[in-house]
């Protein structure tokens, strides 16, 4: 067995495709989609880095887009297999795919619209898949509750472990016939954090061989979950008291949400200052809907709220707002507001609409509650860069940019080392490779790791193989 690294290593946090071989099946873990510079993410995300007819069977981890946004494109280059997933993350894919065609739709549009009408120096754009590839990839879903084992390929056995990243989330556990001996594989996908609100905690699958995890926050920790809360009332309170808005761009699944959850407690406590809260995003409306239908992902508190008949996603100054007319009249809007939009890397979506109205003046500030990757939008806000360039204009950033890492849903340096002693202490695991993470993050998180006495520490990068 060998298991070749496609997408999310070399550096790159984006993209995640790794491929298993085994003597009888190529499967495929995760097919997503890669965010950076426009035109290397246009020619990354065209070229697979590999021949979709080549695959087997295809395994997603969950629903993120950087994880599961190139499943269509998958379709539309020939796939015909079966997609595995647990239920929550097929339900969280109909609405996350959808958007995601549609988006580029409207980008494609707007952009070469605006080469053709004001003669912007910009490339064309095609859309890298349409709603027909979304509906294929839809019906090759095959839904595998956690804890279920499935032979998904002769000699291959797949069992899903909650990963307490987001709704749906898992990590991958593959048991293959090597000559005669079963091997354990595992793959973290996107490994959750302890103690977060709504979602249960990530689990320790038993008995693996070779652990593939992620190391995006492999060289930091995050500040307690505790002080989220408070952090995040400072941040709106010093914003409204200058007259402005908070634009918090938001993954539209799973960070969205835990904002909202920490509104509402803010709201109940009577802290919230008499503000309206918009999520504009109906995306976001959406995968919140799904949230409700999929009370079996929760954490004990949350299916408490549940059963007294209360939303933990709803509370009275909360708007959901899906028009475009209401998008633009938050805009137009002088008085003081947190909105929360998608998308969380700010690079597409009506996010950028707000940014667009609101990075230039002092009063507003951009509250920034999850990762952003290298050459996005997003980076650039948190590198608190003076300049920063929206729909190709330059703007000057006026507006105060605020950073909460105690909102990430991936677990932080001590939870990952700590995962990785529980693995090794309920099986024999003999490899470890690191993926998901930029090089520094990465190699800090080896040089740790091998401290602690693990045998075999590797970071692949692009095309790399290891064997099993």
């Amino acid at each position: 067995m060998q298991v070749e690294f496609v997408g999310a290593v070399g550096g790159d946090v984006t993209g995640s495709r790794h491929i298993v071989h085994t003597e009888k099946a190529r499967i495929l873990l995760d097919c997503g989609l890669f965010q950076g510079r426009r035109s290397e993410t246009i020619e990354r995300n065209r070229d697979l880095g590999f021949r979709a007819k080549d695959v087997d069977v295809m395994v997603l981890s969950h629903a993120h887009i950087d994880h599961s946004g190139a499943l269509p494109r998958l379709f539309r280059q020939g796939f015909r297999g079966p997609i595995y997933c647990t239920p929550a993350t097929r339900d969280l894919c109909a609405a996350m795919l959808e958007d995601s065609a549609e988006i580029q739709a409207q980008d494609a549009a707007y952009i070469n619209k605006k080469i053709e009408r004001d003669g912007a120096r910009m490339d064309p754009v095609q859309p890298l898949y349409e709603q027909k590839d979304v509906i294929g990839t839809l019906e090759l879903m095959v839904n595998v509750p956690y804890h279920k084992p499935v032979q998904i390929a002769e000699g291959v056995t797949l069992t899903y472990y909650d990963a307490g990243h987001v709704l749906g989330s898992a990590m991958v556990a593959l048991d293959v016939d090597v000559v005669g001996e079963s091997r354990r594989l595992v793959f973290s996908g996107d490994l959750g954090r302890r103690h977060m609100p709504i979602l249960r905690d990530p689990e320790v699958p038993p008995g693996a061989s070779c652990l593939l995890m992620e190391s995006t926050y492999g060289d930091r920790t995050h500040d307690p979950i505790e002080r989220m809360e408070d952090e995040l009332l400072d941040v709106i309170v010093r914003t409204v008291k200058r007259g402005g808005k908070v634009v918090v761009p938001s993954f539209a699944l799973e960070r969205a949400q835990e904002v909202i959850y920490a509104l509402k407690q803010l709201d109940e406590q009577g802290r919230l200052p008499e503000v309206p809260v918009y999520v504009d995003s109906p995306l976001t409306v959406k995968l919140t809907d799904v949230f409700r239908i999929h009370p079996e992902c929760f954490d004990q508190q949350t299916r408490e709220i549940l059963t007294t008949g209360d939303s933990p996603f709803d509370f009275a100054r909360l708007r959901y707002v899906s028009s475009v007319e209401d998008s633009k009249a938050i805009d137009r809007s002088e008085e003081p507001a947190v909105v929360i939009s998608a998308s969380g890397m700010c690079e597409f979506g009506r996010v950028v609409h707000h940014l667009a109205a609101t990075i230039e003046n002092r009063k507003n500030t951009v509250l920034i509650v999850g990762f952003q990757a290298q050459h996005t939008l997003g980076r650039r806000l948190v590198e608190r860069r003076p300049r920063v360039r929206i729909y190709g204009v330059e703007r000057e950033r006026r507006a105060e940019v605020a950073i909460l890492n105690g909102f990430s849903a991936h677990a932080g340096q001590d939870d990952l080392l700590e995962f990785a002693e529980a693995v090794r202490e309920a099986g024999p695991l003999r490899q470890i490779a690191l993926v998901h993470g930029e090089d520094g993050p990465r190699e800090t998180l080896k040089g740790l790791l091998e401290e602690r006495g693990f045998p075999s520490v590797s970071t692949p990068r692009r095309g790399d193989r290891i064997d099993i």
